[in-house]
């Protein structure tokens, strides 16, 4: 098997899949381990539902045997609570930013 990346570059759905193509997992074998249905994880995959919370991402990522933040919606998720509580850092990164 290839070396797998620490952080995800695609996004969500196809991450999972990716993961799930890797580990020669199939939805109703990540449904048995996540406790979550096959056909809602079809809909993650397919991105016809929202990216779920992070409790759940947490729950898919050591199902996957990954750690959460290896998805990019979850780290983002981190920065934005993070910056959230540092107003003034986020008013000089955006000045530098679209300076």
């Amino acid at each position: 098997m290839a070396k797998r990346r620490r952080y995800a570059s695609e996004q969500f759905g196809p991450a999972v899949e990716r993961l799930m193509n890797e580990t020669g997992v199939t939805y109703r074998a990540l449904a048995a381990k996540t406790g979550l249905s096959a056909g809602y994880l079809n809909h993650l995959v397919h991105g016809n539902r929202p990216v779920p919370s992070n409790d759940v991402v947490e729950v898919l990522a050591k199902a996957l045997d990954v750690e959460a933040e290896h998805f990019r919606e979850y780290r983002v998720r981190v920065i934005t609570e993070k910056l959230e509580a540092m107003p003034d850092l986020v008013d000089r990164l955006y000045k530098r930013l679209s300076g």
